[in-house]
């Protein structure tokens, strides 16, 4: 079941469902010792490559990966930078997977007009875009709006 219909955005629906299958298998690697807590994420870029990542914990919790930042950063590093849609698994039930506050704006880094699939391990998905999930947000085109004030050294 769809939060918002594909088939009126333009796209068709046939790719969803398999990038949501790739975010599920991706789950089944995260290392997550100490929460216990599997997410994946399979991110879509225009040409057809599918990014997939699991979140990756660490003894030093604040130094954790969530899956999306794992599948954006794999991206990144082959040269990706735009991006058609995210998928994100879990094995919540009852609640469709979202991502944490702070893969929200690393997803919003680059743009905050594509596709987020909040789905359950049954396949059932919402769909959302970054704007959804981060309204009144701030991006990379803010740091290139004129300010009031300057730094001494002229930045």
């Amino acid at each position: 079941m769809a939060y918002r219909g594909t088939v009126a955005r333009g796209f068709n629906p046939d790719w969803i469902k398999p990038l949501i299958h790739q975010s599920q298998g991706a789950k089944e690697f995260a290392y997550c010792p100490y929460s216990k807590f599997r997410v994946g994420a399979a991110l879509l870029a225009h040409d057809g490559t599918v990014f997939t990542g699991c979140n990756v914990e660490n003894a030093s919790y604040n130094l954790g990966l969530c899956a999306e930042r794992t599948a954006i950063a794999k991206a990144v590093s082959g040269g990706y930078r735009s991006f058609k849609a995210i998928a994100i698994a879990s094995d919540l039930e009852d609640q469709f997977i979202s991502p944490c506050g702070g893969c929200r704006q690393f997803m919003r880094e680059f743009g905050d007009h594509w596709s987020v699939y909040l789905s359950k391990p049954d396949g059932s998905y919402k769909e959302m875009t970054i704007e959804d999930l981060l309204p009144v947000s701030f991006g990379p085109e803010d740091l290139k709006k004129k300010r009031l004030f300057t730094t001494k050294n002229g930045s």
